[in-house]
């Protein structure tokens, strides 16, 4: 999918310490990085800067929503992908901004949330962005666990290829609609 870059394959961090970098990202069914303008509205929507959260970008393939995290100060951003292609690329990637506040993990994010909810001490984020491939089914199943991982002043950002619906104890804080794409920022109420 060409970015705004007119490169294939390659996504731009577009705020904070790395604005303007590119960087690459490997072919894979279903990954679909999250466009600049919808980036840009997360991010004003937020705030421009994370200084002290915690972040964990659930399907993180290439990278784009935790890089951008991360350039806006995050304290600590955990990506979780699945494919080997994809973690290589997200650690090059990593040593390439040289941000050591990125921890890229090789897990299914199904079981990984599982055991983080499950855990005698549960992870948990103030930002989680869960944003499953849109033809997997996996938006239901992980849900709930994401919420689970969530502080009880946390944010939640979802996108999916549907109308968003709030799961139950959350409000739809922000919401839009680019192309495909749904998203928006969840609350808890």
């Amino acid at each position: 999918m060409p970015s705004k870059t007119g490169a294939a394959n390659q996504v731009r961090i577009i705020g904070g310490a790395h604005r303007r970098r590119v960087l690459p990202f490997p072919d894979a069914p279903g990954l679909r990085p999250t466009p600049d303008r919808v980036r840009e509205t997360l991010f004003n929507w937020l705030g421009q800067d994370l200084t002290g959260m915690a972040c964990l970008d659930a399907f993180a393939g290439s990278g784009a929503l935790g890089f951008e995290a991360a350039s806006r100060y995050a304290a600590s951003v955990k990506m979780l992908e699945f494919s080997r292609p994809a973690v290589n690329a997200l650690k090059q990637n990593r040593a390439l901004l040289g941000v050591e506040s990125v921890e890229i993990i090789q897990a299914d994010t199904l079981s990984w949330l599982q055991h983080a909810s499950q855990a005698p001490q549960p992870q948990v984020f103030d930002l989680i962005f869960l944003d499953p491939p849109f033809a997997s089914g996996l938006m239901q199943q992980t849900l709930p666990l994401a919420c689970a991982c969530l502080k009880p002043d946390g944010w939640l950002y979802i996108e999916q290829g549907s109308p968003l619906q709030a799961p139950d104890g959350f409000i739809i804080h922000r919401e839009g609609r680019a192309g495909q794409s749904h998203f928006g920022l969840l609350k808890r109420v």
